[in-house]
């Protein structure tokens, strides 16, 4: 038996220190914001938009993250506990970025206007003043 190739339950988990799993929460949450952040990709994307930009905590400062990378992040958060450190992108335009907010209601906006032209709404593109 070659001691390189040795597993089981006595060598323990590769690193000890590292972050404790999500909760069944936590992960729902997470999976939650990959859906929402796919849904404003396909929205935003199309019109220049090129990420989400978020306020860090740890250096109080806006990090201008793109659209793969925020889905990176997500991931590994899923997979790992915990995202890795990343580059941000050289001299971002911070006109090409906006915030989870702005993503989160410019998409609630799309759908109520879809859902108030849709056949048999009785809307018909109107707007509800003109009821």
């Amino acid at each position: 038996m070659n001691f390189d190739d040795a597993t089981g339950p006595d060598f323990g988990p590769a690193d000890p220190s590292g972050p404790p799993p999500l909760t069944m929460e936590e992960r729902a949450g997470v999976l939650d914001d990959l859906a929402e952040l796919e849904v404003f990709r396909t929205l935003l994307e199309p019109s220049g938009i090129k990420g989400i930009v978020v306020d860090c905590p740890d250096c109080d400062e806006e990090h201008h993250v793109d659209w793969a990378l925020m889905q990176a992040n997500l991931r590994q958060l899923l997979e790992e506990g915990q995202t890795g450190r990343h580059e941000p992108p050289f001299d971002p335009d911070p006109a090409d970025y906006v915030s989870w907010d702005y993503a989160s209601g410019y998409a609630d906006g799309i759908a109520a206007v879809a859902e108030g032209e849709e056949p048999g709404s009785g809307r018909s593109g109107r707007h509800a003043r003109e009821d």
